[in-house]
């Protein structure tokens, strides 16, 4: 007699109540902005599905979805420029995911601290 596999968990998921008041556009996907945590600076803006903000509520690192390279990546992974997940919140629609971080680093793909610092647009 052979002997019975080992039961397999399944794999985790968004919690349902997170998951339920999310609106995703079309590629299931949420645009998540990153903000410094003490000082409120805007770093960047990057976007999650449900896998990637179960990831950046789960381990503490943000995680988003490059729509690029079709995958996920963990800000900080190659370029040492981690963000240290202090809170998350929703905005009052569900569309919009704020994560304040500790930025170590730059948050820019440029270098630069923050990807909007590439000058102000002339008003009026």
């Amino acid at each position: 007699m052979e002997p019975m596999p080992e039961p397999t968990s399944p794999a985790p998921s968004l919690d349902p109540a997170v998951a339920a008041r999310l609106k995703r556009n079309p590629d299931g996907l949420v645009p998540a902005i990153a903000q410094q945590y003490d000082t409120g600076e805007v770093l960047m803006l990057g976007w999650m599905d449900d896998e990637a903000l179960r990831r950046t509520l789960t381990t503490g690192r943000c995680t988003y979805w490059s729509r690029s390279r079709g995958e996920y990546w963990v800000k900080g992974d190659t370029s040492g420029h981690v963000q240290h997940v202090k809170s998350v919140a929703l905005d009052c629609d569900g569309d919009t995911v704020l994560v304040k971080v500790d930025q170590v680093g730059a948050a820019c793909h440029t270098g630069d601290r923050t990807c909007f610092d590439a000058g102000t647009l002339p008003l009026g």
